[in-house]
């Protein structure tokens, strides 16, 4: 195969498998390790995948999105420290907004149990788990259901956002990028998190350290529009530290 036929097999497996390795792709390809860096280098040149010692990941874009089950099986370790630290940062709140995906779900798991708490969500999945709590209020969105990750969009979703001021917004991303801010896939999910930032008097952003540099396809926010990022201590500190000066706290767990 030609190398643009290499290359979009290499996406194609990256996006299958999540993650891919230089040395089984030059074994599968039949080609120099040399030669599949270089393929890695286009396709990251081109935006869809993010390079890593000895490999690459897909980056998720208009025209790939991994699912809520995918994501409950990536770095989870991690998820779960960054879920704990975000938790803690919970303050005085009485009114929360818990985002769709894993890492919030988390978040909204490790709530306290022992104190009246609001909670207003666009998951299907957060809304179940807190539901159950004696002392929560769950106010789950209404809209469109989308199936891969089981959360609302739509306008009933902004609608009923807009009609709200929430003490605190727990935001999650595709992507967080210093120069496009905070990014994700799909406009209809851009413009319930655009709307919830709006709401929001506090935000935090909780997002893995794979998060950062990304770009996907709709920006809803910007990184100064965050009191604090908690992210996975395998981020850099130096660029934990160019985030910072935007605005935010940046906390590495």
């Amino acid at each position: 195969m030609n190398a643009e036929e290499r290359q979009r097999e290499i996406l194609a497996m990256a996006r299958r498998l999540g993650s891919v390795e230089v040395v089984a792709l030059a074994e599968k390809l039949s080609v120099a390790k040399e030669t599949v860096r270089r393929d890695l280098r286009v396709l990251e040149d081109h935006g869809l995948v993010r390079r890593t010692h000895g490999g690459a990941y897909p980056v998720e874009s208009a025209g790939f999105e991994t699912t809520l089950a995918v994501r409950t099986t990536r770095h989870v370790p991690e998820k779960r420290r960054i879920a704990a630290a975000a938790v803690d940062l919970l303050g005085d709140a009485e009114t929360l907004f818990v985002d769709e995906g894993f890492t919030p779900q988390l978040i909204a798991e490790g709530l306290p149990r022992d104190r009246p708490l609001t909670v207003v969500t666009t998951s299907l999945a957060t809304a179940g788990i807190l539901a159950k709590a004696d002392n929560f209020t769950v106010l789950l969105l209404g809209g469109r259901v989308r199936g891969g990750t089981l959360a609302t969009v739509d306008h009933w979703a902004t609608r009923m956002l807009s009609g709200f001021v929430i003490d605190l917004a727990y935001v999650g991303a595709n992507g967080i990028s210093r120069d496009h801010g905070l990014t994700t896939p799909d406009p209809a999910v851009g413009e319930v998190k655009a709307a919830a930032v709006r709401a929001a008097r506090r935000r935090i952003f909780a997002g893995t350290h794979t998060k950062f540099g990304a770009v996907s396809f709709c920006r809803f926010a910007e990184v100064s529009d965050f009191e604090t990022i908690v992210t996975g201590n395998a981020l850099p500190f130096a660029e934990a530290h160019r985030y910072s000066l935007r605005g935010p706290h940046v906390i590495r767990v």
